[in-house]
């Protein structure tokens, strides 16, 4: 499982013209599900992101996590994190879950994110998505559950 994590000031995610997901201060996570993820990779990589230090402290070292800073998240699901381009021009998906293992493990992670008392929006599974985004910093982080 892939997380591409971007801190940010404010984040929305529209669906037909619809905001269907906005949050203030926190994060903006696309999510990428692989073909043989399981739950215990959406455990893994939600521990991990919300744990992430990536806000600063009053030195303006990056040492806050979104608890810390009572932030939240917009999960985005991106099935594109598992394009391979390492052939050709065109990317290949081939390695990305179907999307029925994909949604059942995408909605596993914004749960988890949840029970650990962060605050979660969310775009809609397999729609297509408008997003926008004011990148804090800018930060950009890469979280992945592969060993």
């Amino acid at each position: 499982m892939r997380a591409l994590v971007q801190r940010v000031t404010e984040a929305s995610v529209e669906v037909e013209g619809a905001v269907v997901g906005q949050i203030g201060r926190g994060i903006l996570v696309f999510l990428g599900v692989h073909e043989s993820d399981t739950e215990a990779d959406a455990d893994y990589l939600a521990n991990k992101v919300v744990q992430l230090r990536v806000f600063p402290d009053q030195d303006c070292k990056m040492n806050l996590s979104l608890r810390d800073i009572s932030g939240e998240i917009l999960v985005i699901s991106q099935f594109t994190l598992y394009g391979d381009t390492r052939k050709g021009n065109r990317p290949s998906y081939s390695q990305a879950a179907r999307p029925e293992v994909a949604v059942h493990l995408y909605d596993c992670f914004v749960k988890i994110c949840r029970e650990k008392g962060i605050s979660v929006s969310t775009g809609i599974f397999q729609a297509h998505m408008q997003v926008r985004l004011i990148n804090d910093g800018p930060v950009t982080v890469f979280c992945h559950s592969e060993t």
